[in-house]
């Protein structure tokens, strides 16, 4: 399939057919699976006829439902771009009538494909940027040669080993502005980034530069004491930077959780199981924990836990008597089941609050 051709674009060439015709189209792979459809349902399924019309390279039409797997009457005409077969369309309804427009629909997808080839090819660097790292990350179809040729220019090549870093950056008047984000990606080297509305940053640094320059990427993390979280994901090919993406995401998510601004994806360990933890499970489990508690109760245990279970350093850290401590951690106890002073059950109540 031509390169430039993605989901969106499959569907807008549907779409734009189906309001010429009126009838269902949908537009599939050579290797029969229906890639984009006006049927939502068929997206996905298998379309034998028109398998063996991207075979044959001819149109063949249809004149009965349910012949063929996955197949309604209709015409299934093969589209070829510069000289090469990228995909069958196909026309659902009776051939006499909707055979007028197999070729109507093979001239629309020209059109629609050239546009989106001189619209690439015409963006401004900045746009250039967000396409193509966007795309990689959504692991979005891009001509190899304009990938190619960008990424020359940008000093990076699809071997490079690379790391996929997420900034969140508070958007409150007087902090950062663009500006600075730009100044640290060059202190950085780093060429290749793209901007999330409305407070996100990507950027794709090399594992090489990482090395030497992380400490410029902490230290400006940690001196906005919150007005910036920066995550990193692993290192990996650049082809395969929407791994890394997903793992900086997964960073990012603990920063959150652990009132932190700077994470590595390689310093997770129990944030790893605690991120796979889909909502329900979340919910049913903070109920049974520590859902009777109060927030003065969440608050004593968060510094419990920072202070290794220490009635010692949580009464110098919270001003209590030692004999004031130990009643409210009787009390928590009370309320929801688990005592804080065990070990076990520490652990329970260590894995709700950071849930």
């Amino acid at each position: 399939m031509n390169p430039y051709i993605n989901k969106a674009l499959a569907q807008q060439i549907v779409n734009t057919v189906k309001d010429l015709c009126g009838q269902n189209v949908n537009f599939i792979e050579c290797s029969g699976r229906i890639f984009a459809s006006t049927d939502q349902e068929r997206i996905g399924s298998f379309h034998e006829i028109a398998r063996q019309a991207a075979v044959s390279g001819k149109v063949l039409e249809v004149t009965e439902n349910d012949r063929f797997t996955g197949t309604q009457k209709g015409v299934n005409l093969p589209i070829y771009h510069n000289h090469e077969m990228i995909a069958v369309i196909g026309i659902t309804g009776n051939p006499d009538e909707i055979r007028k427009y197999a070729h109507l629909a093979e001239r629309i997808t020209h059109l629609l494909i050239r546009e989106k080839e001189l619209d690439a090819f015409n963006r401004t660097e900045e746009e250039k940027k967000n396409y193509i790292l966007k795309s990689l990350i959504g692991q979005e179809s891009v001509h190899p040669d304009y990938l190619s040729e960008n990424l020359s220019r940008w000093n990076l090549n699809e071997n490079s080993l690379c790391h996929l870093i997420r900034l969140d950056v508070c958007r409150e008047p007087g902090l950062f502005t663009d500006s600075d984000i730009l100044r640290l990606f060059q202190k950085l080297d780093i060429s290749l980034h793209a901007f999330i509305y409305p407070n996100q940053y990507l950027a794709v640094l090399e594992h090489s530069v990482f090395i030497s320059r992380k400490h410029i990427l902490k230290a400006f993390a940690e001196e906005s004491n919150g007005s910036v979280l920066a995550a990193v994901g692993s290192s990996v090919p650049l082809h395969r930077i929407h791994e890394s993406s997903e793992e900086a995401e997964t960073v990012l998510k603990s920063l959150r959780r652990d009132s932190a601004f700077y994470g590595e994806f390689e310093d997770l360990t129990l944030e790893l199981i605690l991120s796979s933890v889909d909502q329900k499970n979340r919910d049913s489990y903070l109920s049974k924990t520590i859902g009777p508690l109060s927030e003065k109760d969440r608050e004593l245990l968060e510094i419990y836990f920072q202070c290794n279970m220490s009635l010692k350093d949580t009464c110098e850290k919270t001003f209590l008597h030692k004999n004031t401590l130990q009643y409210q951690l009787n009390q928590i106890h009370q309320h929801c089941g688990y005592n804080p002073r065990s070990f076990r059950d520490a652990v329970v109540l260590y894995l709700a609050l950071k849930l």
